[in-house]
């Protein structure tokens, strides 16, 4: 089988990690005071650990529901003696100010603070003690950094309403921040001044001013020799800006692009503006103008085009300014313009919206920081996986599963990708994915249901589920997978749809799994949930799929599960099943499922006395004659009734009917069965037949036993022969033959 790219194992050092963080207290650290972390003197870790430890963490905390963050983590990088950080990527909630305070003595080169909105001003004072080393650092949406609390002295009332005050910080400039190079300080906070904030950068290479309105952008020039790369997305240009742009020589990458729904724009970009960049920035291999609007002709009227292949050759290109470029581009970002649908674009790399190809470049460029434009290319994809067929399905399934993990908390991006995640897990997708892609994509979906009771994507994560092989696949998260569908069916308001989903995947997932597994979902509430499920459905009167599945998944996770066949005694499952029968006579399916559990509950020693009711006996004797569902309610009816009597005359307490006359109606029952009858059960074991076997106190019971071996191992031959075999039912037949005390018929059979 050919192997693929996305599953090959994790690399040691990232397991190691992984484990470590899992169980810092085991490895790296122990407990001071039963509260503080701390590490064990003994150890040192170089950069490339510690980084790796602390990415990995942020990375955790944000994806992991189960991981726990711990307050004093970052205080175990406190000492460059045992431990050395060099490049960290922080993001959102995790990271505070006493954070980057703990980390202070570490000689940073990289820090990336993405959306971290608890940070404030004392932050920018600890960045100061990275500055002889921070080569690069990212402030992308830190929106408080430059906010410090200013306490207003002596304001008894006032204080109480609004006990600190945010006070804007303007005196902080990069001052003595000699080696940096990289800076992001995309949506940047309205007030601060970017041109003293910067100006005492001696060399930048990239700046990124994302969302940040700026009327004047002519100190840029003084980086005009250096600027490699600048990002000025959602910013209001004008003629003024652009004649700045033209004159920053050295830019390779240049990204003007903006999110065409944000705001009125006046600025069009015109063909006199693109050939001027393409004279003027002559190393140019990078430009984004996504979402602009194109105001006069740039494109090459159709009839001039070159036909034939499509080219990436400037000299073909469709887009007129494009053709006076020495080489193609790496990038052209063209998402929401008219341009990306044109034939020969001068780029190896398009993001737009024409087709699969480009609507992935665009997932690709814009995850991290755009989450307002990926989800709508999140949209487009999902309308290629569901009209279309994907041809990069690995790629689409990374990217997707990127955004969703990046965006935990982004309703559009969550609504979006949960519904592409849905058409590319399904079956015909199914051979090109490995198990640990399938893996990632069980994690995102867990996730999303975790962190939205929003209808769409609890729906859609339900669905999505629906694509994997139940339970197997789901086995690695069996228990979070449970509760979650539990939590889903115990809100009090229902979305119809989902209920029935829920039900139908609690069902798959406790069908064909271990004892313990059943035992385990049972604690969790799973028995009460199905009941309170079939209560209200009996209150409606209806008798709909979720009423069935119910049942059925009560069936299946009483199966050889004691505990469970209990639960339901005691939250008056009896008292629903007769209700049931009373309300639905016609419904065959649901007899058949109620009775197969009551089967479960018969083969319970300790429980049967609670079936010996005339109530339930006589019940049990008129279902003999039902022809609901082939013979499947006719043999639970008998199977159960056989366990009873197999407790002998003595545990008889009820005067009517008469043991004699139910045993009567059992034999005519069984004699009426087609003995190569096709059948609509599942044994995993046959231990609670066997068991009516070796016995002389009911014949009739050793009768059904038989009757239920022979048309199991004659239809299905090799599915029961070796199950039979194995559990040892041969030399029990032998001996039924031999009995004094079984019925002719019985021995015929059992020979």
């Amino acid at each position: 089988p050919l192997k693929m790219a996305s599953d090959s194992p994790e690399s040691l050092m990232t397991l190691c990690t992984d484990y470590c963080l899992r169980n810092l207290e085991g490895t790296l650290c122990y407990l001071l005071d039963n509260e503080t972390l701390r590490l064990h003197p003994d150890i040192f870790l170089p950069s490339e650990i510690c980084d790796k430890l602390v990415n990995e963490y942020v990375e955790l905390v944000k994806t992991d529901s189960i991981f726990e963050p711990h307050e004093s983590f970052f205080t175990l990088f406190s000492d460059p003696r045992s431990t050395r950080l060099a490049r960290i990527h922080l993001r959102e909630q995790i990271v505070q100010d006493q954070d980057l305070e703990a980390i202070r003595k570490q000689d940073l080169v990289e820090l990336y603070l993405t959306n971290c909105e608890k940070l404030t001003a004392k932050s920018l004072q600890t960045l100061v003690s990275f500055s002889h080393t921070l080569v690069s650092l990212s402030l992308f949406g830190c929106s408080n950094i430059f906010y410090e609390e200013e306490n207003p002295g002596g304001c008894e009332d006032d204080c109480l309403v609004n006990p600190t005050r945010q006070v804007l910080v303007k005196d902080f400039t990069f001052e003595g921040f000699s080696r940096l190079r990289f800076l992001n300080l995309g949506r940047l906070i309205e007030g601060v001044n970017v041109e003293t904030l910067l100006q005492p950068l001696a060399s930048l290479a990239a700046l990124d001013l994302s969302g940040i309105q700026l009327n004047d952008v002519g100190f840029l020039t003084q980086w005009k020799d250096t600027l490699v790369s600048l990002v000025l997305y959602n910013m209001d240009l004008s003629e003024e800006h652009i004649q700045v742009i033209a004159q920053l020589r050295k830019l390779r990458h240049l990204d003007i692009s903006r999110d065409h729904l944000s705001s009125y724009y006046k600025f069009k970009l015109t063909r006199r503006v693109l050939n001027l960049f393409v004279e003027n920035l002559v190393n140019l291999t990078s430009l984004d103008i996504s979402g602009h609007t194109m105001l006069e002709n740039c494109t090459i009227p159709s009839m001039e085009e070159k036909m034939g292949q499509t080219s990436t050759e400037p000299a073909k290109s469709s887009i007129a300014p494009f053709r006076g470029l020495k080489r193609p581009l790496q990038f052209l970002g063209l998402f929401e313009t008219s341009l990306c649908r044109l034939t020969h674009i001068p780029a190896y790399k398009v993001s737009g919206d024409k087709n699969e190809e480009q609507v992935l470049n665009a997932i690709e460029a814009y995850t991290e920081h755009r989450p307002e434009i990926t989800s709508r290319a999140i949209n487009l994809l999902f309308d290629i996986a569901r009209i279309e067929r994907c041809s990069q399905l690995l790629r689409a399934l990374q990217l997707v599963i990127t955004a969703l993990k990046c965006h935990k908390d982004d309703k559009n991006i969550q609504v979006t990708g949960s519904a592409a995640l849905f058409y590319l897990t399904n079956s015909e997708y199914r051979m090109e994915q490995s198990v640990k892609l399938r893996r990632q994509v069980i994690q995102v979906v867990l996730n999303g249901m975790e962190s939205y009771q929003e209808v769409t994507v609890q729906r859609n994560c339900c669905l999505t589920l629906c694509n994997f092989s139940i339970p197997e696949e789901l086995e690695f998260q069996y228990r979070r997978v449970n509760e979650l569908l539990l939590n889903i069916l115990n809100q009090s308001r229902q979305d119809e749809s989902i209920q029935r989903i829920a039900v139908h995947l609690c069902n798959a997932l406790v069908c064909q799994v271990d004892n313990d597994h059943k035992e385990a979902v049972g604690k969790m509430g799973f028995v009460m949930t199905m009941l309170k499920l079939i209560q209200k459905k009996l209150a409606d009167k209806t008798c709909d799929q979720v009423m069935e599945f119910s049942w059925s998944a009560l069936w299946n996770i009483t199966d050889e599960t004691p505990d469970n066949c209990e639960m339901f005694l005691n939250y008056s499952g009896m008292k629903l099943f007769l209700e049931c029968l009373k309300e639905f006579p016609e419904k065959q399916e649901l007899h058949r499922n109620m009775l197969g559990l009551l089967g479960n509950v018969a083969e319970v020693k300790e429980l049967r006395p609670q079936l010996m009711t005339s109530q339930f006996i006589s019940v049990f004797s008129n279902l003999l004659e039902s022809k609901a569902d082939g013979i499947e309610v006719s043999y639970n009816a008998c199977g159960v009734l056989s366990h009873i009597m197999f407790d002998g005359p003595e545990a008889w307490g009820i005067c009517e009917p008469h043991r004699e006359e139910v045993v009567k109606r059992m034999w005519a029952a069984i004699q009426s069965w087609d003995i190569n009858s096709r059948r609509n059960i599942n044994y995993r074991s046959f231990e609670p037949i066997l068991r009516l076997l070796p016995q002389g106190i009911s014949p009739v019971s050793q009768h059904w036993a038989t009757w239920a071996l022979y048309n199991l191992v004659s239809v299905y031959p090799d599915k029961y022969c070796p199950l039979l075999i194995k559990e040892g039912g041969i030399p029990l037949l032998k001996d039924v033959i031999k009995m004094t005390s079984a019925r002719q018929e019985t021995k015929e059979m059992a020979r």
